[in-house]
This record gives C-alpha cells, structure tokens and sequence, in this order.
C-alpha cells in the first residue's frame, strides 16, 4: 500500500496525531513522529521534514531497495527504527550527520545490508542503544570494538549474526559503564571469553552464544552484581579449567539477580559445582540463585548423579538437562518445584523409579525422560495433577503402565511418546479420551491384537502441524487401518498387518509426507494412485509380500527423497519414470526379482547417494554415466546380479563413493587402476554422523547398508558413516592385482576373492593401515606374501587360500592369527603349515628354547606385547566400530599407558641380558 505525504499544518496548543501515524510538536506545530510500519513506498518528501524526531519504517518490504541516503539529512532525528524492512545494499555512511540519534535499530535477515567500516558511528555522540543484527560486518576491521567503546552512554548493543570473525580483543580502558545489554551471537570470534567484559559491572543481559568462544567460563562473572541473562551456549570449544570442580565455575552462585542461565550445547565436563546447592551470604538467600527461572545445561558431557538440591531453585521454570551423562536416580524433591513448566532430562543414563513426586507439578507443560535407564510401575498417581501437560515422553526405557480400565488422563497432550513401555496387552482405552495428539509413539510397547475401531478418531487433529499419529504399533494384526486424510506421516512398521494397500490411498491421505510399512505382511502390488501423493518425501515398504511392478506413476511424487521396495517379490523392469526424482537420495530396490537394463533415465539422479539394487535378475553393463549423473553417490550396491561387460574407471570419479559393492555377476576385464583415486577412500572417514532423512518429532528414515565381511551379510545404520568397502568378488576378474588400490588407506574391508586375478600382492599393501578384513582367496596370485603385511595391525579378517603364493609365510605378529588363510597354496612352507622350509632359507625367529633362564623376562614381554597386539588388531576396530566413542578413547588410552609404563622397561632389560652374553 503505497503512503503519500502531505506537509500539513499541526494544530497548535497540544501534540496530535493527524493521520497515518503522524505525530505534531504541541509548541511548534512541526511534525516530529512518523510511524510508516506496514507501507510499501517511502517518499523522498520526508527529507522536508526537518523537525523529525521519530521515524518508524519497520514491517513494510522495500524489496531490496537501498537505505534512503535522505534518512541522513534528518539532523533533529533521535529514533530510527529499520527492522524488517527488506533494505538491501550499503549503511549510508551519511548517518554520521545524525548526532542527536538515540536509538538505531537496523537489523536485516540475511545479510542485506552491509557496511566496510563503522567510522560513520563516530558521528552519533548520542548514541544509546544500537542493533545491526544480521548486517554484514565481515569486513570491518578489529577496531570495532574500540569505536564503540567511545559510547559512554550506550546501553544496548546487538550484534548478532554479523558475520564478525576477528578476536575480542580489549579495548584498553573499558568505558561502556552504562552498557546493560550485549548480543553478540552467532558470530565466529574464535576466541576466548572477552574478560574485559568482566570489567563492566553495569551489565544484565550477556548473548554470545554460538560465537567461536573457547578455554574456560571466566570465574569473574560471579562479580557482575546486576546480571540476569547469562546465554553462553553453543561455544562447542568451552571446557573445564583443572581450578574448576566441572566446567561451571562456581562464582556463578553469587549472581543473585541471574533470571536466565543457558550453557547447553558445550563441551562441559564433571558435576554441577557444589556452591549451588549452598545458601549465598551475597545474596541474603537460603539458597544460591533466588531468581533463576530458567536453567539450560543440555547437550554437554555433566557426569554424576543429578543433585537432590536442585529443588532448593523454587522460581525454577525450566529446566533442560538432556543430552549428559547424568546417571543415578531422579531426585524427588524436583516435585517440589511447583513453578516448573519444562523438565527435559532425555537421553542420559538415570535409573531407578520415576519420583511419584512429579505428578503434583500442576504447571508442567513438558516431561521428558526418554532414552535412559529407568524402570518400574507408573501408576496413575504419577500423573494426577499433571493437567497442563502437552508434552509427555517416556519412550526407551523399562516403565510398565498400571492403570484403571476406566483411567482418564487430567491432560490432552499434543505429543505422546511410550515407546518401549509396558502398557499391552490390548490398546490403551484411556487414549480414546486424548482428542489432540499429533504425536503418538507406542512402539515396542507390547501391544497385541487388532486396532480398536474408535482409534481412527486419533486420526482426526485440529492442528496444522500434524507429524505422527501412529509409529511402529509392535504386533498389531488385521488389516491395514485405512487413516483419514490429515494425517502426514505414517509409520505402522514392524507389525503383522495383512492384506493390501488400499488403491484409493491417495484419497484418503492426500498430504501424506511420510509413510512406513515396513516388516509387515502386506501383499498384493502396489496402486498406481501413490502417484497423486505430491507430498510424500519417504516411502518405505521394505520387508514385504508386494508382488507386480512398480508402477511409473512414482516418478510423480516430485518430493520423493527416499524409496525403499527392498526384500518383496516385486518383478519387471525398473520403472524408467523413476528418473524423474531429482530429488531423490536413498533408493532400495534389493532383493527382488527385477529384471532388464538399468534405464539411462537414472542419469538425471544428481541428489542420489545411496543405490542399492542388489539381488535381483538386472543384466546389461555397468553405465559409464554413473560417474556423471551420480556425483554425490556414497553407496553403490549392484551384488547378485548378472551384470557384464567391464568395470568403467569412470567410477573413480565418485569423490565421495564409500561402498562400492559389484561381487556375484558376470564382470570382466581388469580392476581399473583409478579405484585408487576414490577420494572417499582414500582420507577414510572419521566422524560418526548419523545418516537420516525427514525426522519427524524424533521419528525418521535411518539409512542403512549390508556390507559382507567374512562371508557373512552385517547391516550398519548408526555407524555406517564410518564404513568404507569394496567387494568385487564373484566375477571373472583378471589382471594384475592393482597396486593403485594400495592407496586407499582409508579402506576398511577389500574383497576380490573368486576371480582369476594373477600378479603378485604389491609391497605396499602395508600402507592400508585401516584394513579390517582383506579377502584374496581363490585367485592366481603368485609369489612371496610381502613381509610387510604383518604391519597391518587392525587386521582382524585374512583370507589367501587357493592361489599360487610360494616362499615362507611370515607368520609373526597379527598374521598368527589366520591359521587357515594360507591352505591352496602349494609353494608355502613354515608355520602354521606342516610344510618345512628347505635349509637355504634359515628360519630367523628366535626360538623359545634359545630364551630360556636368563631370558624368562624376555619371554614374559613377548607374551604380553603379541597379547596387546591381538586385542588391539582384534577387539579394538570391533569396539571403534560398534560402540560410544568415549568407550574406544578410553580403551586407547588405556593401551598406550601400558605400552609407555612397560616397553621402557622391557628394551633395558632386554639390552642388559645380551651385553652379558
């Protein structure tokens, strides 16, 4: 709505507001107040207005155009307030003119609006509050700091997002003393914690969260007397100082006004500090902290059991302590505070009971104590006054469900998780009472029998955001349950639902985003009218009895991320509309019987990184264009199929391929010497992140792989980040093993077993450090196993039976623990064979006998140091692999002070017994 101006004629006498947020001076007549919030055009008119005080432009979309350079000609001007404005470009530096500005408020999404320097700041001595939130400050220099300190009045400054990167550095002589609220977040300071701002004692609200900050919480900010935000979260680098108890310093209890106190998403370690729990003579309190109300130390590392003390914080209203590793009980003096609205102790490591305590909270809007180690019974008095709950989860753990048949809950909560609680037999009549759950997680929940006809009702929600009504309902039988048509995401997997999938799905479910059936016995094909689901962004029917093809209408869900059809009877060719799914990243076909081509169409697949077509009847070549139109490809799995033709070196382009699966087919020709570029192979891959798509209120499609290692199918999910394997095995190979692939130190399991690959077994296999499992067998390769092979220490898995390896077999250190992997060879000799070397090749192992008396400490070290060597080539990628990180830190930890205290020990003792000799 465009705005025009009129220079009108105030009425004397008084102030008034004439028309469209205009304010008059009562003396004057002058115009000093413009409100323009909501307006689309600002006129070049304003500039005549010289008395002009107050100048309002926020909520209106200039559409990106400049700041008007006229705002600067506003001398009398003491209010500007741009937010959401939609502005783009440059900060006029004219604005320096505005010496009598008070209040600037300028923020910007996106980085709009920018400036290279804040020397035009200078110029507004009167400067008292200044907000540039999200404008682009990456240029300015590292004096900013020291301008603004200039500003003895300031007492506002917001920063946020502001793209600033350089240190905090000191200002000298601190002179913000009126400086009340500082936002700093969002930035990436990379820096310590700024300790002259310890020095400025007239602060109540501090934000620099998610800012780069590192080293200690400073002990000094226990002086602060008027602090009552105190946001320092998400500064991953922030750790413990050894003069520290834990991570919190314990000054932090004589802040007596503190309101809000949040370090969650730190790297904080140890317990919470003792002094919290005392009375603070500072604060003539019986308690530390009087006035905090809300306190968030999730996702850190605090150890120990939570404090009983914690009901001391009376005003507490929020309390945030997921994601630690709080173990020991819940304390029931946490039901004492009776102002609680949030309790979030998820994902630690509490047991024992659930305090009956916690059911007096008659304020309580979230309860969440999922995925830890409680147990016991939940009776209903756990719940009794709980009737402003909204949020209830106590999934992943070992609670049993105790109520009436006729048990009416004092709450309508919207999201309800119970996933591995007790609470079958039969479907929970209580639920019927609860009309406005958007989220339900009953999974594992012992629940047995068909679905009451009345639950169709849970189905029916009011609210826009509807994410998941029913998830993983464990052993219900019958019929599919036919939902109504708000429901987006449906998760009814492991289950024995029976019979088809209706045809008219899409009628009843038309903004359908998510839908799991997997592990069920659903049968019959799958309707064509999935295809009207525009919606749909997973679909995963994995684990059935879906029989016919696949219908091409699925190359209309243009959402679609994720299509798992795996392990069904699903028959025909693939469906060459599928490549239409550009945005599709996970597709399962595996283990079906699909016949045919891949379709050249699959080359328009740029977002996919997992193909999984594994076992079924697909012949043809392997395309070339993979390489071109798969490049963000992690998992490529063709196993068990009849694919001929060459391996294309073009794969080698696939910077991030990590499982490269081709055994069980009809392949020929050479292993292309580029597999030694596979980059992803090559670096290895170090951090466990967890790959999924879609989470939905804590329910998600996780991706998943089989990968084969030792002629046995293990399927990784939460570690599958970590894996890197190829498996060429099962085809008819020749060449030269290529001794490129020695480049990939990274590589975890390599398999080119049962092929007629000739050559000997490079030197510097050495290099491939990583390899857990190295699989040869029933190939021509030839000459002597490589002495260098015995360095592989992780090795846990060594096949080289049925080829031609002739010479001695360097039995020592890791490679003593495959007996069996060097039977086929006819030219071996010595140990484990019962094959003796011939007399020119002495046998240069020291021999036990040799050791004897004297050397009976020898003897001891070279038993303890082949023992290391086992569990650390044996159990230690095992334990990497498949437990907590912090457990494999430990274990490594753990070898090394072992190694450090003995081996010392063991070269003087060895040295001193041969200088007797």
């Amino acid at each position: 709505m465009a705005f025009k101006i009129l220079i009108i004629a105030c009425p004397h006498g008084k102030e008034a507001i004439v028309a469209g947020g205009i304010g008059c001076d009562e003396r004057t007549g002058g115009v000093i107040s413009i409100d323009l919030r909501g307006y689309s055009k600002i006129r070049p008119s304003l500039a005549r207005l010289k008395s002009l005080r107050f100048l309002d432009l926020s909520s209106n979309n200039f559409d990106g155009v400049p700041v008007p350079a006229f705002v600067g000609s506003l001398e009398n001007l003491r209010y500007l307030n741009l937010p959401i404005a939609k502005f783009r470009g440059a900060i006029p530096p004219n604005l320096e003119n505005l010496s009598n500005l008070q209040y600037l408020d300028l923020p910007t999404p996106f980085q709009w609006l920018s400036t290279n320097n804040l020397g035009w700041i200078s110029g507004l001595g009167s400067l008292k509050y200044l907000a540039l939130d999200g404008v682009n400050l990456s240029m300015v220099s590292s004096t900013w700091i020291s301008v603004l300190n200039g500003f003895l009045s300031l007492s506002g400054l917001h920063l946020s997002d502001c793209r600033l990167s350089c240190l905090i550095s000191s200002p000298g002589l601190v002179n913000f003393t009126s400086l009340a609220a500082l936002d700093l977040s969002f930035n990436s300071f990379d820096s310590e914690f700024p300790q002259w701002l310890l020095n400025v004692s007239s602060l109540v609200s501090v934000d620099m969260s998610f800012s780069g900050l590192y080293g200690r919480i400073p002990l000094g900010l226990g002086e602060l007397p008027h602090l009552q935000i105190l946001i320092l979260s998400g500064n991953d680098n922030f750790s413990a100082s050894c003069t520290q108890l834990g991570g919190i310093p314990s000054s932090i209890g004589s802040l007596c006004s503190l309101v809000n106190f949040d370090l969650s998403n730190n790297n904080l370690k140890s317990s919470l500090p003792e002094i919290l729990q005392r009375g603070s003579e500072t604060c003539y309190s019986q308690s530390s902290l009087p006035n905090l109300r809300y306190l968030r130390l999730n996702d850190n590392r605090l150890r120990g059991y939570l404090p009983s003390w914690m009901g001391q914080f009376k005003n507490l209203e929020e309390l945030t302590l997921d994601y630690n590793l709080l173990e020991g009980p819940s304390p029931s003096s946490l039901g004492t505070l009776k102002n609680l609205t949030v309790l979030d102790l998820g994902r630690n490591q509490l047991n024992g009971t659930l305090p009956v305590d916690l059911g007096q909270l008659s304020e309580l809007d979230v309860l969440d104590v999922s995925f830890n180690h409680l147990s016991g019974t939940l009776s209903e008095e756990h719940f009794a006054n709980l009737r402003k709950m909204k949020t209830l989860d106590l999934s992943s753990n070992s609670f049993t469900l105790n109520v009436s048949a006729d048990w009416m809950p004092p709450f309508q909560v919207h999201s309800l998780g119970m996933g591995s609680c007790q609470i079958g037999p039969s479907f929970p009549a209580w639920l019927r009472h609860e009309n406005e759950i958007n989220y339900l997680d009953f999974s594992n929940a012992s629940i047995s029998g068909p679905v009451p006809s009345w639950a169709n009702y849970l189905i029916r929600c009011q609210q826009l955001l509807l994410r998941l009504l029913i998830s993983a309902l464990t052993f219900f039988q019958g019929p599919f349950p036919l939902p109504i048509s708000e429901i987006r995401l449906l998760d009814l997997s492991n289950n024995q639902f029976l019979g088809g999938i209706p045809q008219n799905l899409s009628k009843y479910m038309p903004e359908l985003g998510f839908l799991s059936l997997s592990s069920n016995r659903i049968t019959g094909g799958l309707p064509e009218s999935i295809g009207e689901m525009q919606w749909l962004q997973v679909i995963n029917l994995a684990n059935n009895n879906l029989s016919g093809s696949i219908p091409p209408s699925i190359g209309n869900c243009s959402s679609l991320e994720v299509l798992n059809l795996q392990n069904n009877s699903l028959s025909g060719l693939i469906a060459a509309p599928l490549g239409q799914l550009q945005g599709l990243q996970s597709l399962y076909l595996s283990n079906n019987k699909l016949s045919g081509d891949l379709p050249s169409s699959f080359k328009n697949l740029s977002s996919l990184e997992t193909l999984d077509i594994g076992n079924n009847q697909l012949n043809g070549t392997i395309p070339a264009w993979m390489a071109e139109g798969f490049i963000n490809l992690r998992i490529l799995s063709l196993r068990s199929n009849a694919f001929s033709g060459e391996i294309p070196h073009e794969l080698s382009s696939l910077s991030s391929l990590q499982v490269l699966d081709l055994a069980e087919n009809n392949l020929t020709g050479n292993i292309p010497s580029s597999f030694g570029d596979l980059k992803a192979m090559v670096e290895g891959q170090a951090r466990i992140e967890y790959l999924f798509y879609r989470n939905y209120g804590g329910t998600y499609y996780q991706e998943n792989c089989r990968v084969t290692m030792q002629s046995q199918s293990q399927l990784y999910t939460k570690t599958l980040s970590l894996v890197t394997s190829v498996d060429i095995s099962g085809n008819n190979l020749g060449g030269e093993f290529p001794k490129e692939m020695t480049k990939l130190v990274g590589l975890l399991i390599l398999n080119l077993s049962r092929n007629d690959i000739g050559g000997e077994i490079p030197e510097s296999i050495s290099s491939m450090s990583q390899l857990l499992s190295l699989d040869l067998s029933s190939n021509r390769l030839f000459g002597v196993i490589p002495q260098s092979m015995p360095s592989l220490s992780f090795l846990s898995y060594l096949n080289l039976s049925d080829n031609n390896f002739s010479r001695k077999i360097p039995y020592t250190q890791q490679m003593m623990t495959f007996p069996s992997s060097y039977y086929g060879n006819s030219g071996l000799c010595g140990a484990p064979l019962n094959v003796t070397c011939p007399a020119d090749e002495p046998d240069k192992r020291e021999t036990i006998e040799d050791s004897r008396g004297d050397d009976e400490f020898i003897d001891q070290w070279f038993y303890l140091s082949v023992g290391l060597g086992y569990a650390a080539g044996i159990l230690v990628p095992i334990v990497v692999l498949h437990i907590k990180g912090s457990w494999a830190n430990s274990y490594f930890d753990f070898i090394d002070r072992i190694a450090r205290r003995w081996l010392p020990i063991g070269n003087r003792r060895a040295k001193l017994l041969r200088n007797r000799r």
